[in-house]
């Protein structure tokens, strides 16, 4: 179907593909995966043909067709949104008028034994059947099915596009390419614009497609439930899986390990090497084997890896003054627009609690957010902000809010107090600010750029309720990993308005649905909302008689009886690591209760004079210290514990 055949990519004379070779197979659903900048999308659009390698070829055969979706592209103004996702159907009509020609061609032709007549009915005979095999009697009812799939609703398709932003016309141009069912489908983070639903649903619609799939994506869960081979791009070269992503993950820790090792065991052979040389090079009885060591060296070829290894770093929110028992209650809050209102909303959330906002775009979910922050003020009911609440606020707009002037490190630096300040080159590499990149002036960056900085800034605030517009949005896998794990171990309040199921999994314990101008509330994690909220769209789809008709074809029962094991397998996971973690806080309290214990005892032991009282105490003293000890050796095999649980939700 594809192939890429020792395909090499330069800029300014730095390598960023490196004589990469792969297949992609029929049918065949694979992620392509590698940090930001390491040439995932650049691929694409070679593979698109929209760029030229520096060196070797794409090998796609002539009658096959491509669907690509890049992160940016110029879209549609001045059609609606049925007219334009109708183009799709475009390829039938040239086919219709190339039959047509033909069909002239083949009527007016004599010479019924020559090869190129031959040739032509070949071709007639062809078209024919790749009409048949487009060619449905209601286009204009898979459209409408496919843009309901992807969230828009039936007023919406007589809307001109230019009155969408920027998000919603993207999935105008999604809709259009699924519509076309390409040969092969290259879609480039697909998801960014999508609600959870419509990703549920282009989730399934993909895993049915006949065409083949190159997906690049940072949505894990996405991912694992769409492709089932990993291609990563890194330093140059590929290394290709043939595993789900989350597979891949575990077989990565392991390849990156031993490169490690080669690495560090070649880095250490060159330096005796070397030292070697430098000992012995003016020596003549030596000369010959300093020659050997030179030549040795020359052959020598170097291993790279990529020892930017950010899994392990905590970055952890500073702290600030602990707020009251209710930083937020809302209620009865209506704010009327006036093609929309959100009405009756009421909220009541408990210092620490760490909610998520879902639903679709154009909800109200950001215009809630806009209250709690005080940019809206003109609706009715209550909102009440808690006593010594200190708001962080992450909204799309806010890497605006930037010194375009200064540096990526200087902008961190200004931040930055304590010990934070030795440790801004790990948090910038963390964030994909590493190396050359800190000493950019913020005005040259992307808007991604920005808004990861922006990110950064906030992680060095001291705030106790943290408000995070889409946070993920701009961010690579590790450094989701690295800010999901901040907000886990925030001890503040937390409101997450995010799309990302792995993201929000594990982190909140109570979902906000925002649907029909209202806001209702769901207890538990991400995906107890996801399984009732399942339910909820079944039962919709039948009291609508169907008008909204899904892709679902109907599971097998083991099937489901495996997915159901995994979700409670999950579930019973996450409970052990709340669990783990409850225990560790007691036993950090025990242990600050004990060394206050020792430390009242060694002040009476300094004051003491009489000879019995003070044996008493150095005996007390010294099961204080035992006992110290023994909840220590406990604390670390709760943190060893929990580090296991840990290691199996990934």
């Amino acid at each position: 179907m594809l192939s890429v055949e020792n395909l090499s990519v330069e800029f300014s004379s730095k390598p960023l593909l490196n004589h990469i070779s792969f297949l992609v197979n029929n049918k065949e659903k694979v992620a392509l995966v590698g940090k930001n900048g390491a040439g995932k999308s650049t691929l694409l659009r070679i593979i698109a043909g929209e760029e030229q390698p520096t060196s070797g070829i794409v090998n796609i055969p002539s009658d096959t067709t491509i669907g690509y979706l890049p992160q940016h592209l110029i879209l549609a103004q001045d059609t609606t949104v049925l007219q334009e996702t109708m183009k799709a159907f475009s390829k039938i009509n040239d086919i219709q008028q190339r039959i047509e020609h033909l069909t002239e061609q083949v009527a007016t032709r004599t010479d019924y034994q020559s090869d190129d007549y031959a040739a032509l009915l070949e071709s007639l005979t062809h078209q024919t059947e790749l009409l048949q095999m487009l060619r449905s009697d209601n286009n204009v009812g898979q459209a409408e099915k496919t843009l309901l799939g992807l969230g828009f609703i039936h007023s919406d398709f007589n809307r001109l596009c230019n009155e969408f932003s920027g998000g919603w016309r993207m999935r105008i141009e999604l809709a259009k390419i699924l519509l076309q069912q390409p040969d092969i489908l290259l879609l480039d983070e697909p998801t960014n614009h999508l609600d959870i639903e419509s990703i549920q649903w282009l989730e399934r619609f993909l895993s049915q497609s006949a065409s083949s799939l190159l997906l690049v994506s940072h949505d894990r869960a996405f991912l694992d439930n769409v492709t089932t081979r990993t291609i990563e791009i890194s330093l140059g070269n590929i290394y290709d899986y043939n595993v789900s992503y989350s597979h891949y993950r575990e077989l990565r820790r392991e390849r990156h390990e031993q490169q490690v090792r080669a690495y560090e065991n070649q880095q250490k052979m060159i330096a005796d090497t070397e030292a070697f040389i430098e000992r012995f090079r003016y020596q003549a009885t030596k000369a010959v084997q300093v020659q050997s060591r030179i030549k040795q060296l020359e052959k020598l070829e170097r291993l790279e890896v990529d020892l930017e290894d950010t899994s392990r770093l905590r970055l952890k929110f500073q702290p600030a003054p602990r707020s009251g028992d209710f930083p937020l209650i809302i209620e009865e809050l209506v704010k009327q627009y006036p093609e929309f209102t959100l009405q009756g909303v009421n909220m009541t959330l408990r210092r620490g609690d760490k909610v998520a906002f879902v639903g679709k775009n154009g909800a109200g979910k950001s215009t809630l957010v806009k209250c709690i922050m005080g940019q809206i003020a003109d609706y009715s009911g209550t909102l009440r902000i808690g006593h010594n609440v200190t708001l962080g606020y992450f909204a799309q707009n806010q890497a605006a809010l930037l010194d375009q002037e200064i540096t990526v490190f200087d902008t961190v630096d200004r931040a930055a107090t304590g010990d934070m300040r030795l440790k801004i080159r790990d948090i910038l590499g963390a964030f994909m600010f590493g190396g050359e990149a800190s000493d950019k002036k913020v005005k040259v960056l992307s808007g991604g750029e920005k808004s990861r900085l922006a990110m950064i800034r906030l992680l060095l605030e001291p705030v106790n309720f943290l408000v995070l517009d889409e946070p993920t949005n701009h961010l690579d896998m590790p450094s989701k990993d690295v800010l999901k794990d901040a907000i886990r171990d925030f001890k503040g309040t937390a409101i997450i308005v995010s799309h990302d199921r792995e993201f929000l999994d594990g982190l909140v314990d109570r979902v906000y649905e925002f649907a029909n101008g209202t806001v209702k509330e769901y207890i538990g994690g991400i995906y107890d909302y996801l399984e009732h909220h399942n339910a909820q769209t079944v039962d919709d789809a039948l009291a609508l008689k169907n008008e909204i008709k899904q892709v679902d074809k109907i599971q097998t029962q083991t099937e489901q009886n495996a997915n159901k094991q995994q979700y409670q397998a999950r579930k019973e996971l996450a409970r052990q690591i709340a669990k783990a973690r409850k225990e560790i806080d007691k036993k950090e309290a025990e242990i600050e209760a004990m060394e206050q214990q020792i430390s009242a005892l060694e002040q009476q032991m300094t004051l003491c004079g009489e000879p019995d009282k003070a044996l008493k105490l150095s005996q007390q003293y010294a099961d204080a210290k035992t006992e110290l000890e023994h909840r220590m050796y406990e604390w670390e095999i709760l943190n060893d514990n929990l580090e296991e649980l840990n290691n199996k939700s990934l």
